[in-house]
């Protein structure tokens, strides 16, 4: 994944202005220009950012982080969750 996330209308699970401003890479770095901090990520985290641009579902994010990385629906879910919320709170 590499570029700007500015082509995003968002999702329920992480807000369209947050999505919006994030910078990101294939390697897993993430920088806020409204904040300057930035964040290193690993695939699944990376792989969120990238599902919640074109997707408004928080499940079906889940769902395809599942394919992905080949993992239960119930791991993926949790991750999608726990993610979102870490990425809210030092971002929001």
């Amino acid at each position: 994944m590499s570029g700007n996330a500015s082509s995003v209308g968002g999702s329920a699970l992480l807000p369209a202005d947050l999505l919006k401003r994030l910078a990101t890479s294939e390697s897993g770095f993430i920088f806020d220009p409204a904040s300057g901090d930035s964040f290193t990520a690993n695939a699944s985290a990376l792989a969120i950012i990238r599902l919640a641009t074109t997707e408004s579902s928080p499940a079906r994010i889940a769902e395809l982080l599942a394919e992905e990385f080949d993992v239960s629906r119930v791991q993926a879910e949790r991750e999608v969750v726990e993610f979102a919320s870490v990425l809210r709170q030092a971002l929001g």
